[in-house]
């Protein structure tokens, strides 16, 4: 159990990796000027690539997590609440990495009105995601 509980965390670090640095890359696109092509098709491109590196990342955190929680029985039972709040956090992660796919998509057909500035604020709810699960995990409030 504990080879799959540490291949877990590695993936789930590698993972949330991807949704840091990604939305990072929405910030530059959103601030390229319209006459640079080369530098949006580049950063398109590093998008692109980022956005299928971090779903192959993706895939098996969640396999592996599901091992833990199914397979051993981790946060199974009676006083584990905290897995169910978890579960809410991991629901939200991988929606917010199809926002960022869906992001992507109006970036490439140049429908994407928001600025800088929001994607900047989009930029940190990874970060106060994975701190809800870190803390859920490690402490168990409930």
């Amino acid at each position: 159990m504990l080879w799959v509980k540490a291949f877990h965390i590695v993936f789930v670090a590698s993972w949330f990796a991807g949704l840091f640095y990604l939305p990072r890359i929405f910030v530059n696109l959103a601030m390229v000027a319209p006459d640079s092509g080369a530098e949006r098709a580049r950063l398109l491109l590093m998008a692109r690539k980022l956005l299928r590196f971090t779903t192959l990342l993706a895939v098996p955190a969640l396999g592996l997590g599901l091992w833990l929680w199914l397979g051993y029985g981790i946060g199974r039972g009676p006083g584990n609440a905290w897995m169910h709040a978890k579960l809410v956090v991991v629901v939200l992660a991988v929606g917010y990495h199809h926002a960022c796919a869906a992001i992507l998509k109006k970036f490439e057909v140049g429908a994407m009105a928001r600025g800088h500035v929001w994607f900047r604020w989009f930029n940190e709810l990874p970060v106060l995601l994975l701190l809800a699960a870190v803390i859920l995990v490690v402490v168990k409030p409930f």
